[in-house]
């Protein structure tokens, strides 16, 4: 035999052997449990909440082709949340969990299984707080999702009959919270003063600007709601005279907060006004000093950045924003928002604002003193009387419900969306409470 046929042999025998090898081990074998089992939830989700077939059903008939699946209709290494409507399949003999969930209108989707809860939550009492969320007592609250972000992670999430992480509804209030960080940007750039005028003209135009008392109100009068202008909101008016003109009844956001007279001396009294938030976004306007720069300034600024896609503010119909109130977002893009509190105003190692900003819109407005000093720069703080949750806590707040809740001491966000009515009632700090105890009590157990 020459030595290039004794080569080609040799050669030919590797192979074989390599061949043999190859059946004999399937290197993709941890692929095809993982597939299987996500077949089977996928199955047995839209089996169950899709085709509303019984379990017996599913397992006699939908999985009859599957090779070896886990578990019969008696039980086995899956689990199904009837009132959630999802499905997991797998476990520590059958291999990695996989988790299919109902959404209205797309049927069962794959998601991936949760990350094992960090050692200082306990999960049973994380599950009694969302419980207490969406368990109320009476109808007029109404919880639609609840997100609870520790370092960074999605603990908890949650959603109500009909909604989802992608499911936009109106922020509320909340949407002051947004505004006075666009307008924190602009004063950390040097484009505006806290406590300098606001810089424009007043309704009705008497011809005498130089002399109004309305000049003396400053960015941080509004910003603490005591600007001193004649309330409207406040005092019950909002749909008959206040910011109600402009929310639903197409007038002029920029007029309707511009035509009010000065009945107090600015900073001395506490009134919550829509119109004073639009008076500070009127002012982040003209800073901006361009029509497109202006209507571009939010997302540029800080929907891109935070990856913030759902989220759209609205305007009146002369292009001005009416971020006192009216903004459409998810519960997710809201915990984007307030981890970049949580995280001192950084966001993948670029700083959007500065601590000073933060420490302005945590401190207590001077004019809030008789209320408990609960209210800072656009957000809520905790009141002097609360002793169940740290003093250092702050949120936004909106009508029906729209809480985003900031822990620094835990480095923890909490959303809660709602749709409350009537008499609502649903409170924030209740709520702090409450996920805290999945904290402190796994603290208290460890000596911490």
């Amino acid at each position: 035999m020459t030595r290039l046929a004794l080569l080609i042999a040799l050669l030919g025998a590797v192979t074989s052997v390599q061949a043999q090898s190859t059946q004999d081990h399937d290197y993709f074998s941890a692929n095809r449990v993982s597939i299987r089992n996500g077949l089977q939830a996928v199955l047995m989700c839209n089996g169950l909440f899709t085709s509303h077939r019984t379990l017996e059903q599913v397992f006699d008939q939908e999985l009859a082709y599957v090779t070896a699946p886990v578990g019969t209709a008696e039980g086995g290494e899956y689990a199904i949340d009837w009132e959630r409507r999802f499905v997991e399949v797998g476990g520590p003999t059958t291999g990695p969990v996989l988790r299919a969930v109902f959404r209205e209108g797309i049927g069962c989707v794959v998601v991936l299984e949760q990350k094992p809860l960090p050692d200082q939550v306990d999960g049973a009492m994380l599950q009694a707080a969302s419980d207490w969320a969406f368990d109320r007592e009476t109808p007029e609250q109404d919880t639609l999702s609840l997100i609870v972000v520790y370092k960074g992670d999605i603990i908890h999430e949650r959603y109500a009959e009909g909604v989802t992480m992608m499911t936009r509804t109106r922020t509320w209030s909340t949407a002051k919270s947004i505004a006075a960080t666009l307008i924190g940007m602009l004063v950390d750039d040097g484009r505006l003063e806290l406590d300098a005028p606001l810089g424009f003209g007043w309704l009705p135009d008497v011809g005498d600007d130089e002399h109004d008392p309305r000049n003396a109100i400053t960015l941080r009068h509004v910003l603490n709601m005591s600007s001193g202008l004649y309330p409207v909101d406040s005092f019950n008016m909002e749909y008959a005279t206040g910011s109600g003109l402009a929310y639903w009844n197409g007038l002029s956001s920029v007029d309707g907060a511009r035509n009010r007279a000065l009945i107090r001396e600015p900073g001395t009294h506490w009134d919550y006004e829509n119109y004073d938030t639009l008076l500070a976004v009127y002012a982040m306007k003209l800073a901006l000093r361009d029509e497109q720069a202006y209507a571009e300034f939010p997302r540029k600024a800080l929907l891109d950045p935070l990856g913030m896609r759902n989220t759209l503010p609205s305007t009146d119909r002369f292009g001005d924003f009416i971020f006192s109130s009216q903004v459409y977002t998810t519960a997710r893009d809201l915990a984007r928002f307030g981890l970049l509190y949580v995280q001192n105003g950084v966001w993948q190692g670029e700083r959007l604002i500065s601590e000073e900003w933060i420490d302005f819109v945590r401190t207590p407005a001077p004019a809030s003193a008789g209320r408990g000093h609960d209210y800072g720069g656009q957000f809520w703080l905790v009141p002097d009387d609360r002793t169940d949750v740290p003093k250092s806590a702050y949120a936004t707040a909106g009508n029906r419900g729209q809480y985003v809740i900031v822990v620094p001491t835990h480095d923890l966000v909490i959303v809660r969306r709602g749709l409350d009515y009537g008499k609502q009632g649903f409170n924030r700090w209740d709520l702090t409470r409450e996920v805290l105890k999945a904290f402190t009590s796994k603290m208290k157990t460890s000596g911490q």
